[in-house]
């Protein structure tokens, strides 16, 4: 039974350890992300310029493939 109680502290300490590593990424992108001094995009705007990639990535592919 002490395998077991071992095996669960084993357990909960390396997810709480993994949950604060992940908090610190988390925390770092964010405070990067709120000192970039980049203009902000609008989301629509954002979403116009991810879709004509993609347009531009499937037309270079369909030319590739022709």
């Amino acid at each position: 039974m002490n395998d077991i109680t071992d095996t669960l502290k084993n357990g909960l300490a390396a997810q709480t350890a993994t949950d604060a590593a992940y908090e610190q990424w988390f925390r770092e992108k964010v405070t990067r992300s709120l000192h970039d001094p980049r203009p902000a995009i609008a989301h629509d705007e954002a979403m116009a310029q991810v879709e004509a990639e993609l347009m531009r990535r499937r037309a270079s592919a369909a030319t590739m493939h022709c």
